[in-house]
Formats: structure tokens, sequence, C-alpha cells
């Protein structure tokens, strides 16, 4: 089974339609599938549930999306670097189902592992918890958190193998494992692309069984989102 793709919209041809469920890994702008995003963008598809701990920035990743129209709900933990994600949702354009980063991580890790649902004690008495099951565990509310499971997930690792095994570097690692479990099609975009028995066993952070295609995208941009600065001390 070939699982190398020559284009990532070649990757995504024939997987993505309207009304789907997507996951996208990243933060902020750390790790994120840029180069699927964009082939989903010009895939047209649309009315799309996007799950990712938030949507990047105006006018990069998940944020083109936005600005196309193209996500019908987000499913997420932080919102406050997209101006366009804010002025959506508080213009009633764009749903969102609003979580801690903790339980959203989870959420997905669970959908993965096959696991339904879980209890955890953050949110109770705020609203994340109204319309969810409140359980007593040793006389402690607890939270009842469904699993999350995606139609197609979009995942960026440093160094992949044509097998679809994965290794990610230092803090782009972030949601792209627990994702890369939990769709039901994992399309992986790396940076370095090479053969099987070319990556040490021991460094493999997602086998190659939990991915479906692969693009080689060795270009791949590394931006700041935000570039902070302090001046020189004087000579």
């Amino acid at each position: 089974m070939n699982k190398v793709y020559a284009t990532a919209d070649d990757a995504l041809a024939g997987c993505v339609k309207d009304g789907m469920t997507i996951m996208s890994g990243g933060f902020g702008l750390c790790g994120i599938p840029e180069t699927l995003i964009e082939a989903l963008r010009a895939s047209g598809a649309r009315d799309l549930t996007v799950i990712s701990n938030n949507a990047g920035i105006d006018g990069v990743g998940l944020g083109v999306l936005l600005e196309t129209g193209q996500i019908r709900k987000m499913i997420s933990s932080y919102v406050g670097e997209n101006k366009t994600f804010a002025n959506l949702y508080l213009s009633g354009k764009l749903e969102l189902e609003f979580n801690p980063q903790g339980t959203l991580a989870e959420r997905i890790r669970a959908g993965g592992a096959g696991i339904p649902a879980f209890f955890t004690r953050t949110g109770v008495g705020t609203i994340v918890a109204e319309g969810k099951e409140i359980r007593d565990f040793n006389n402690e509310a607890y939270l009842m958190e469904t699993g999350l499971v995606a139609d197609v997930a979009l995942v960026h690792a440093w160094k992949g193998d044509t097998e679809g095994n994965l290794v990610y570097r230092k803090t782009a690692r972030n949601f792209n494992p627990v994702m890369a479990s939990a769709g039901r099609l994992t399309i992986a975009e790396v940076e370095h692309l090479v053969q099987p028995g070319e990556i040490d066993p021991d460094h493999i952070v997602t086998p190659g069984i939990y991915v479906h295609r692969l693009v080689h995208a060795p270009d791949a941009e590394k931006r700041v989102e935000q570039r902070t600065t302090r001046k020189r001390d004087a000579a």
C-alpha cells in the first residue's frame, strides 16, 4: 500500500466532502498542518466542523478557512489570537463548543483509544457543564465529557517514513499524536520523508498503522505567532 501522495491536493482527493468533521493539529502556529489546510481550502468543502486547539491567526492556518466561510463549527479551547474567529462567533455566524484545554486533549485521546466518555472535575460549576451529566465520586462532583473522533485528521510531523511512522519535534508535537489516533482517516504532512528503517523505533511517536496518507512538505514555514524582543544592553 503506497501511502505517499505527490501533493496535498492529491492526498485529500476523494476523502473530503461537505459537512465532515476535521481534526487539525497544532498549537497557535506551532505544528500546524499548513500545507494540508491550504489544500482543504482549495477543495471548497464547506459546512465543516473543525476540532483544533485554536484557529491559528487571521490569514494563517485555519484562519483561511474562517475567512472563506468553510467552517460551520469549531470545537476549541482558545480563540484569543484570531479576530475573525471572535467576530464570527460574536455575530452568530460560527458555532463554538468551548473546552478547557486539558479536557479537549483528553477528549481527543479518549476518542482515539475507543473510550466513549470520562469524568473530570474541570468545568464543574461553570458554563462548560451546562447540559452535561454530573456524577458524584467520593463526595466530589465530576462532569462527564465525551470522546472525540473525526472523519479526517490532519497532522504535521517533523519526520516520517513511507510507512507512516511519525516523529515530532519538541513543542510542535502538541495535539498531533492524539489526533493522529482519533481520525478515521489520518493524513500527515512531514518535513523530512525517509525510507522504512531509517527512524530508530524508539523514536517513533505515532506508529504507521494510524496513518493512511502522507505528503512531503519540505519547505514548511516556521512562523512566529508573537515576536517579542528587548532592547540590547548598552555596550
